[in-house]
């Protein structure tokens, strides 16, 4: 069956390791970005922009939300009340948003997956990024919520929770923030895109069908739950 998978920051990092791994196993992919080269130039966190956009995500059978920022990495008393809503806005409403536009065509056509890219920071808090790891654990709720909410439809919803992974987004995170976080990993190193993407191509697949509203480890041992 020929099927169109819509990945959200699909122009970089885990999201372009997703968008050619879909591709490579046979999927139609269109990339959702503000970054140039993207095949949709949505910003995810607007409202009438995923509305614009809803043509292609009518018709979307995989959802990958793969769009995120780290935002202010510094104390929470220095963060700005800006700087906390844009970071909530991008890595959680924008995953609601495009929850929200690509369900009713899944539901209608009896079959979905949903990937939300969630973090270990979700789980466990990271220091210094309180905006970070608050819209994490927000979009591990949302994909719960979600998985028991359409159980039944023939739509799977789950997440991946990556700890650090080697991708331009962590290029600005701080020398002293990357070492606690690999600190943390057993493996002791930090994980590729690429490794993100094999896992999120099966949560994407067929064979993945007894598992919804799941949070999949893959963080190198650094999580205890």
């Amino acid at each position: 069956m020929d099927r169109l998978a819509v990945v959200t920051g699909g122009t970089s990092g885990i999201g372009a390791a997703v968008a050619r791994r879909l591709a490579a196993d046979g999927l139609q992919v269109r990339t959702v970005d503000v970054a140039a080269g993207a095949d949709l130039g949505v910003d995810v966190s607007s409202a009438d922009a995923v509305r614009g956009a809803g043509e292609v995500l009518g018709r979307a059978d995989v959802l990958v939300n793969c769009a995120g920022v780290v935002g202010p990495n510094r104390p929470v008393d220095t963060v700005t009340l800006e700087e906390w809503e844009r970071t909530i806005a991008v890595n959680l409403t924008g995953a609601f948003l495009m929850c929200q536009a690509v369900v009713p065509g899944m539901r209608a056509r009896g079959w979905g997956r949903i990937v939300n890219v969630a973090s270990v920071a979700g789980k466990e808090g990271n220091p210094n990024l309180a905006a970070y790891s608050a819209s994490k654990a927000g979009l591990i709720g949302l994909t719960k919520s979600l998985g028991k909410e359409l159980a039944g439809s023939g739509i799977l919803v789950n997440a991946v929770t990556p700890a650090v992974i080697a991708t331009p987004m962590n290029a600005d995170t701080s020398a002293e923030t990357i070492e606690y976080m690999v600190a943390r990993i057993p493996l002791g190193r930090i994980g590729e895109p690429d490794e993100v993407a094999a896992m999120i191509a099966w949560l994407a697949s067929d064979e993945c069908s007894f598992s919804t509203g799941a949070v999949f480890d893959i963080s190198g041992g650094r999580a205890t739950y």
